[in-house]
């Protein structure tokens, strides 16, 4: 029985346990930060979860940790000392004009790889994990479907994969989409090329983690770590609102029921292939104090406009 298992779980009963703890590494996929309230719900949880399950890398999506929409450089660096080793951005990766230096001098810092090649940053990077034992890649790629004139992503994914040291077996996708069978479509393209797939961007975590046939992790959308007791982040008042009448409203950000939704994936260091996925969800404490700090950054006007979501 015991034998059973420990082949369950991957475990070979006649290898020493610590060389089949080097045959894997934990991989922590974060979604969509939103605001004071996702941050302040990572700080508390991320630290413990990294200790809890041996987390050797943590990449997180973060466009809209600053003020709900955007990045600061206060607000980054706070990120890496909570844990998180690449942060990842969308189609507000531009909202916050003091981010760009920091974009084209971090290479734990990605903007979406499918902008213009002018534009300031890089859209892949390359980096060790937290033990040092293996390099890591990592992508951002934006959707096509409702998300404005962007270029292929399909391209601009199979290109980056090109760039990369083939040496590099662990490759992480962040696919900031809106549509669901957009996602789906690009974690078949890439099946059996990338160790993990995630969607971002709708900030509503879906039901369908799996591994694709080829050993790549997928999940349509990680959900957003941030404030549910809102309409995806914002204050669910506003919002209504907005939708009830017709009239403008600032969508200022909520702040209630703070949680914090992640992908844990068990990667192979040998393959690159993922060996299991499972979502996690941990919950915070309601913040003090308005949904703005110092780190936000003044809130930009974009704040002002009537829109469903930011």
């Amino acid at each position: 029985m015991v034998l059973y298992y420990m082949r369950a779980w991957g475990l070979h009963p006649t290898r020493p346990l610590e060389s089949q703890r080097d045959m894997y590494i934990h991989i922590l996929c974060v979604g969509d930060v939103v605001g004071k309230a996702g941050r302040s719900v990572l700080a508390e949880h991320l630290p413990q979860l990294i200790q809890e399950h041996t987390i050797d890398f943590v990449v997180c999506n973060a466009e809209n940790a600053a003020g709900g929409s955007g990045m600061t450089p206060q607000i980054y660096e706070k990120l890496l000392r909570y844990g998180v080793d690449v942060v990842t951005l969308g189609d507000h990766c531009f909202r916050k004009a003091d981010v760009f230096p920091l974009l084209d001098s971090s290479d734990r810092l990605i903007r979406p790889a499918n902008l213009p090649s002018a534009a300031a940053g890089r859209g892949w990077t390359v980096i060790p994990g937290k033990s040092g034992r293996r390099q890591i890649g990592v992508i951002c790629a934006l959707g096509q479907m409702e998300m404005g004139n962007n270029n292929s992503p399909w391209a601009a994914v199979d290109e980056a994969m090109a760039k990369m040291p083939p040496e590099v077996s662990i490759r992480i996708l962040d696919f900031h989409a809106e549509a669901t069978s957009e996602k789906i479509a690009m974690g078949w393209h890439v099946n059996g090329r990338m160790s993990i797939v995630f969607g971002t961007h709708t900030h509503v975590p879906t039901a369908d983690a799996t591994i694709l046939d080829g050993g790549t992790a997928y999940i349509s959308d990680l959900g957003m770590t941030g404030p549910y007791d809102g309409v995806l982040g914002r204050r669910k008042d506003r919002v209504l609102k907005f939708l009830t009448t017709g009239m403008p409203q600032r969508f200022e950000v909520a702040t209630g029921d703070p949680r914090m939704y992640a992908l844990l994936v068990k990667v192979s260091v040998e393959t690159g292939k993922a060996e299991s996925a499972e979502l996690l969800v941990r919950h915070g404490q309601r913040i003090e104090g308005g949904p703005y700090d110092r780190d936000d950054g003044w809130p930009s006007q974009n704040h002002h406009k009537s829109r469903n979501k930011q």
